[in-house]
């Protein structure tokens, strides 16, 4: 049975007045850029120990996003992971960027969990500091599936907006977010509680601020077990997990023969006519 979604706010108020709690869904992530030959293991899964870990990007710009609303409206912005304690790093970062508070879920009973299970914890995390707003990164690079999201907001009856690039408080309290719908580009007014997914089209992160990574740099965040968010130990890690890996392919690029053109109006007609022959064009 579906629990009821959390407690909120009565929102038939000005919230520019009184603020907003933003809370942000973050991810550390190894850096796919950085991948060797030591970053898949012989069975086909993805030794992190080889890889650096980074802020998930996207995860990012859905912070600005978050701080950007704050600075406009005032309230609070609540960070939250889930992961090892290693990913404090990632909150600490976030704290230099400017938000309020940073939450850690770490707990081994978490391991092994699918996007199904995961949303499962991270929308108790997130129920606890009843937001009015909520921010993920439209995805994670290491997982690519931009499922998390959209899951946390089912979870927790809020209304969802995905792929956003601007997102902004109107005058009437309403959520207004520009976002791509892949055959152009739209404005959507949502009321809230609403969570939005935000894309590397949106805002960069702000710098950090010299005072505040100098006040947080040791900082620690507050960190939650399972227990401590309410969680239903059935719908957590392995055993809250339905997906199953059938197989696991490494495909590796491989160079071939190119031919290369000038960059001039002799060249193009080169390359048109290439393409022509090859059938590639035509």
């Amino acid at each position: 049975m579906r629990p009821a979604p959390p407690a909120v706010r009565n929102y038939n108020m000005d919230t520019t007045k009184r603020g907003l709690r933003s809370v942000v869904c973050v991810k550390q992530v190894p850096d796919t850029k950085q991948v060797t030959g030591d970053a898949m293991r012989p069975d086909g899964t993805i030794n992190r120990a080889a890889l650096p870990a980074i802020f998930n990007p996207e995860d990012r710009n859905a912070l600005e996003a978050a701080l950007s609303v704050r600075d406009a409206c005032g309230g609070t912005v609540a960070v939250v992971t889930m992961g090892l304690p290693a990913a404090s790093a990632i909150l600490r970062e976030a704290l230099a960027c400017g938000a309020d508070e940073v939450y850690l879920v770490t707990d081994r009973r978490a391991a092994a969990s699918d996007t199904l299970a995961t949303s499962y914890i991270l929308s108790q995390a997130v129920a606890k500091l009843r937001p009015d707003l909520v921010f993920c990164g439209r995805q994670a690079i290491d997982g690519d599936t931009a499922q998390v999201g959209p899951q946390i907001a089912e979870k927790l009856g809020f209304a969802l907006v995905a792929y956003a690039s601007e997102v902004s408080i109107d005058e009437h309290g309403l959520a207004v977010a520009r976002r791509d719908v892949g055959s152009g580009v739209e404005t959507t007014r949502t009321r809230l509680p609403a969570l939005l997914t935000v894309s590397s089209a949106a805002a960069p992160l702000r710098p950090r601020n010299a005072k505040l990574l100098m006040k947080y740099k040791n900082a620690e965040p507050t960190v939650w077990s399972l227990d401590d968010i309410g969680a239903d130990l059935s719908r957590c890690g392995k055993a809250g997990s339905p997906t199953n890996v059938s197989r696991v392919q490494s495909v590796v690029l491989a160079g071939g023969d190119y031919r290369a053109f000038s960059a001039d109006e002799e060249g193009a007609k080169a390359l048109v006519a290439e393409l022509v022959a090859s059938h590639t064009l035509g």
